[in-house]
């Protein structure tokens, strides 16, 4: 019998480091015991995997590094951003219809804001914090009041930043000469229009019924036209487009932008919108339109500003307006095409 005291036999006897030793033995038994040639045959498939890897990588990298030259953007931080926003917008949009404003409006803001100071630098004056407040009263009020109301707001708003800009002259007292203050009012109000307001016009067609997937739809047309122009002018481009205003922009790329802007508009425009197949590609051809004259017109811009890009803020994209640049305009055809075709599809 054996007392309670007494260490264990056998196995349960050992300590860890002896049944690490037992195992190590084991195992180096079971080595011995593979044929030699299994062995050669395991290594070289090990090694032959490794160099595979390593070839693909490098053919990656090698790749990239040509797409950024030729674009100016990373291909693998410009797709992980773009993703990042597509889920949060996909999100805001399909499952709570309302949080879509506030993605709005932090996008339109950071946008003026980016703007704003690239105007400062340009040597304009720009009164940011007014023109923040003011462009969040006109995004706010496109989905919580009444169209008629939107408008009288958006001239309040007008008036008042040219006012403040008028008066922060006067106040200023630096001689400014008449060109330049012209220049700034005009800026004042341009600011708004361009972005501020036609932020609005989305969520004016956000709080239709069905709106959410319309703003969608036409947001998935524009991505899909960036999308077809990026793919065809890296892998086809040869004929610049508009030299002067965006040198990388190639005829084959427009082409390529068409071709995925009428697949895209057939596409969203019957599983989406339920519309009919043409009109899914008038909805397609429109968008590529005006998301194409909104790049080119940011291109201009900032071709007039000294700059490539509005920020640095969204890696491998550049600024938020450099992504907005081809949407807020594309939202003028998407609710002009919504008062379209919704009666006619209801009839």
């Amino acid at each position: 019998m054996t007392d309670a005291s007494d260490p264990p036999r056998g196995e349960e006897a050992a300590s860890p480091q002896t049944r690490r030793e037992a195992g190590d033995a084991r195992r180096n038994a079971e080595a011995h015991d593979t044929p030699p040639a299994l062995q050669a045959h395991l290594r070289a498939a090990r090694s032959e995997l490794e160099s595979q890897v390593a070839q693909a990588r490098a053919d990656f990298e090698e790749a990239n590094e040509r797409i950024k030259e030729r674009t100016g953007r990373d291909l693998i931080v410009a797709t992980l951003i773009g993703l990042a926003i597509g889920v949060a917008l996909l999100g805001s949009l399909i499952f709570v219809k309302w949080a879509f404003v506030p993605f709005a409006l932090a996008a339109a803001l950071l946008a003026m804001f980016e703007f704003s100071r690239a105007l400062i630098a340009s040597g304009r004056r720009v009164d940011l914090v007014p023109q923040l407040v003011a462009g969040a009263v006109v995004m706010l009020s496109a989905y919580f009041v009444d169209a008629w109301l939107q408008w009288v707001l958006l001239f309040v708003v007008l008036a008042f930043l040219v006012v403040w800009r008028l008066v922060a002259q006067m106040a200023s007292h630096d001689g400014r000469v008449y060109s330049a203050v012209l220049g700034d009012v005009l800026i004042a109000a341009f600011l708004q229009l361009y972005v501020a307001f036609l932020t609005s016009l989305c969520l004016v067609l956000l709080s239709q019924d069905r709106g959410e997937w319309w703003v969608l739809s036409f947001i998935i047309v524009a991505v899909a036209v960036d999308t077809g122009a990026y793919i065809a002018g890296i892998t086809l481009g040869k004929h610049p487009m508009a030299p002067r205003i965006s040198p990388k922009k190639t005829w084959e790329g427009f082409a390529g932008a068409a071709a995925a802007a009428t697949i895209a508009g057939v596409l969203v425009g019957m599983f989406m919108l339920g519309l009919e197949w043409w009109m899914g590609a008038v909805f397609g051809i429109l968008i590529l339109a005006t998301a194409t004259v909104g790049d080119l017109g940011e291109s201009m811009i900032k071709r007039d500003l000294g700059i490539k890009d509005m920020s640095s803020w969204l890696p491998g994209h550049g600024g938020v307006l450099d992504r907005l640049d081809s949407i807020l305009l594309s939202v003028v055809a998407a609710l002009s095409l919504y008062y379209l075709f919704t009666p006619l599809v209801a009839s």
